[in-house]
């Protein structure tokens, strides 16, 4: 909307004569098109390495700018990246990092190679999304064949609500990494369950879960899910892939499976 442009014109008239600025990127809804007239302006500030170091330790990596000067309500919602931020970001970046690029706008650049660091943030190889698929698929398979059921057995209500959540949020994920749809958050996830194509049954197995969490409901989301991804997975290998991507992490130099 026309009110978003000037606020980004009044904030590049602010930045652009930083000598380490190097790029605005725009993100979110204004970057999308479906902004609303009170939307603030989400933005990637794009500075050099150096200035990225020393603007995090002082100021830290996000802020925001600008509140009410371009219109009632309008501010600048700013997240600071750098050229080796952008290459990490595209090489091991998580989903919500990753999406957040997704339709991402460069609005100015006095460096020609910011763009196509920025498009290669939201590639995920096709590799990728099939190690996905059965790294959630092994999250799947404990969460609900195991944990939740030890919940049941012991009475366990904390353990019912924890085995629960992850259950429905690997699950969500497993149909997200097969549709090959990056999560942006978890507040998204209810949403994009049932916008990507899914099996007749799974939707509603998985809002039972989300309702109540219990070994019904969890033996019959897993049943819908084996019967569609579970050849993806050997049982045989389930238990390696839970305990790589999770309690041995640390190890491998990544973050437990739900985080990535």
């Amino acid at each position: 909307m026309e009110q978003h442009e000037r606020a980004l014109d009044a904030y590049l008239d602010q930045i652009r004569a930083d000598p380490e600025v190097l790029a605005v990127v725009v993100v979110g809804s204004v970057a999308r098109g479906t902004e609303r007239a009170d939307s603030d302006v989400d933005v990637y500030l794009v500075v050099t390495d150096e200035g990225f170091a020393r603007a995090t330790a002082e100021r830290g990596y996000a802020w925001t700018e600008r509140h009410d000067a371009d219109y009632p309500g309008s501010y600048i919602d700013i997240k600071l990246a750098s050229p080796a931020y952008l290459r990490r970001a595209a090489a091991v970046g998580d989903d919500p990092t990753r999406a957040s690029f997704d339709g991402a706008r460069t609005v100015w650049s006095r460096d020609a190679s910011i763009q196509d660091l920025v498009a290669a943030v939201p590639r995920v190889d096709e590799a990728v999304w099939g190690e996905r698929v059965r790294s959630h698929l092994a999250q799947v398979r404990l969460y609900g064949g195991y944990f939740l059921r030890q919940a049941d057995e012991r009475g366990d209500p904390f353990l019912a609500a924890h085995a629960g959540i992850h259950l429905a949020l690997a699950a969500a994920r497993t149909a997200l990494a097969e549709a090959r749809t990056l999560m942006p958050g978890p507040k998204y996830v209810s949403t994009l369950v049932r916008s990507v194509p899914t099996p007749t049954g799974f939707v509603p197995a998985w809002d039972r879960v989300v309702a109540r969490a219990d070994r019904a409901s969890g033996d019959a989301l897993l049943n819908v899910l084996e019967a569609w991804l579970g050849d993806r997975l050997r049982a045989e290998d389930t238990l390696s892939v839970f305990i790589r991507d999770n309690e041995l992490a640390w190890l491998q130099g990544t973050v437990p499976a739900e985080f990535r």
